[in-house]
């Protein structure tokens, strides 16, 4: 028995390995054209034209997630524990999960649409105020829509699939037609326009995406039954508060320091928060690949498979993500110097936030581990906590302090979020987070990134070339490390494991969709 519960354990490693790093690859093009959108909007439309626009992005990714009442996270909780394809029950929750949230972002528009110039007047100096708001709101449906269905196709297609869509398509549309809409003489309003385009066009993909392993339009059943709504609606209401507080996280500083301090200083925060949010994408890249494969072993009450999945992940967040914060503390000027002379005073801030995503990385995926568990009101009481302080920060520390306060305030509610959700993540999985292994590698990366750091801050200051000299020297030491024996053997072993083909006894391990029903079902 022992054996066998390795060889699951093992399999479910080697699964996870081989669907982290395709979300990998799209977590680097997601960051790395993110980036480029940021370098577009802030030196196309200035400090003032581009915290009009941030204003309006961040107002129409907060409404959004609200309007999306957690149904995409119920979706990628619940799809992996039903059975897909035509004689399934999988596609019964397609129902439960877009009628409420689509027609409540109809609704939304609606009022957005009316009610866009008082709203343009509070939030917006810009002269275009009124028809972002217009255009915000008429995008409000397009965005809900295609981000349920996004969810539907991660837990029913490979992990590519919503890779290309989410982490490939869309970031790259984005700043190539923004950039196309600022040659072609458009303003802030094109801007936006450029933003919203490549979402219409991810919702068509994932219509055709999902309709096919969920059995649409090939006889499956669409209607559900009573239960379908109550077992799905009782996990996403929790969940419906706590993701509008994930998509606010900073979003709430840019608008508190629009309204507190000044538009300038709102879109000096806006940029700083930009960088320090790319360095999540590694994070998140490995939880949208991975959310599902921990849904199906901890429904099935395989927490010590769970508890592998997620320390093997944790360690390639840790190694992958903490040099990254580490020269954003260190090079926070050299790399503001890339927005221009209008946002040198983000330094601080950024620097400021960059120790705080030490914290938010190195706990690994606390947050996919209780949504994935099925508590997201656990998930909900961490968010609020977190939530709670920033606004509280934000109100005092803003007037006075500008961006600074406003990066002051989210770094205590990331830190507070971040280790209550580690606390209940504990209990969801029945075992330690951390082992020696992370806790090593953490150290490890912390003095080669700390010393390269120095390295290039004593030989040329912390601009551009003191990161320049500083990467050289992170590259320097990688390839030096590849002389160790021990390290060559770890990489043959990832190789081993993106690369080898599931074995038999993988195959015949892997569990099947849940296929029991409850009388009421019936």
């Amino acid at each position: 028995m022992i054996a066998v519960a390795d060889q699951g354990a093992g399999a479910e490693v080697r699964r996870s390995t081989r669907s982290g790093a395709i979300g990998l690859v799209g977590a680097a093009v997601n960051g790395a054209f993110g980036f480029v959108l940021t370098i577009v909007i802030v030196r196309a439309f200035g400090a003032d034209g581009s915290g009009a626009l941030f204003t309006v992005i961040g107002l129409v990714s907060i409404v959004g997630a609200l309007c999306c009442l957690g149904a995409d996270t119920a979706l990628m909780w619940a799809l992996p524990r039903r059975r897909t394809g035509v004689g399934g029950d999988a596609a019964r929750l397609l129902a439960p999960a877009l009628v409420p949230t689509v027609g409540l972002a109809l609704l939304v528009a609606a009022i957005g649409l009316t009610a866009a110039g008082p709203v343009a007047r509070a939030l917006l100096d810009d002269p275009d105020g009124v028809a972002l708001i217009r255009l915000a709101a008429a995008g409000i449906p397009v965005i809900v829509a295609a981000t349920v269905l996004l969810a539907a196709v991660r837990a029913t297609r490979a992990v590519s699939a919503y890779v290309a869509v989410q982490f490939l398509f869309v970031p790259v549309a984005r700043p190539a037609l923004m950039i196309a809409a600022v040659a072609a003489g458009g303003g802030v309003l094109a801007g936006l326009g450029g933003w919203l385009l490549p979402l219409g066009v991810a919702l068509v993909l994932a219509i055709v995406l999902a309709a096919r392993p969920l059995g649409v339009g090939a006889g499956a059943s669409l209607r559900p039954a009573a239960l379908d709504w109550r077992t799905f609606w009782g996990y996403a209401l929790p969940r419906a508060a706590s993701v509008a507080i994930d998509a606010s996280s900073m979003w709430v500083g840019v608008l508190l320091t629009g309204a507190l301090a000044t538009q300038a200083e709102a879109g000096v925060f806006a940029a700083v928060g930009r960088y320090a949010l790319t360095g999540l994408l590694v994070m998140h890249g490995l939880r949208v690949t991975i959310a599902p494969q921990l849904s199906r072993l901890l429904g099935a009450d395989r927490r010590a498979e769970a508890a592998q999945v997620y320390r093997r992940t944790s360690l390639w967040i840790v190694v992958l993500s903490w040099p990254a914060y580490l020269m954003l503390a260190v090079f926070a000027p050299g790399f503001l110097a890339l927005f221009g002379t209008d946002f040198r005073s983000g330094a601080t801030p950024l620097a400021v936030l960059a120790v705080a995503m030490l914290v938010n990385v190195g706990v690994g995926l606390v947050q996919s581990v209780l949504l994935m568990s099925g508590n997201s009101r656990g998930h909900l009481l961490a968010t609020v906590a977190g939530l709670t302080l920033n606004v509280a920060l934000c109100l005092v520390l803003i007037p006075r302090h500008g961006a600074l306060g406003a990066a002051i305030a989210w770094s205590v509610g990331i830190v507070c979020e971040n280790l209550l959700a580690a606390v209940l993540a504990r209990r969801a999985l029945g075992a330690a987070l951390f082992g020696r292994t992370l806790v090593v590698s953490a150290l490890a990366v912390t003095a080669a990134t700390g010393a390269a750091a120095v390295i290039g801050t004593l030989v040329a200051g912390r601009g551009l070339p003191g990161l320049a000299v500083a990467l050289g020297v992170v590259v320097a030491g990688a390839a030096a490390l590849l002389i160790d024996r021990r390290a060559r053997a770890a990489l043959a072993s990832v190789r081993t494991q993106l690369k080898g083909p599931r074995t038999r006894d993988e195959a015949q391990l892997e569990p099947a969709r849940t296929t029991d029903r409850t009388k009421e079902d019936r």
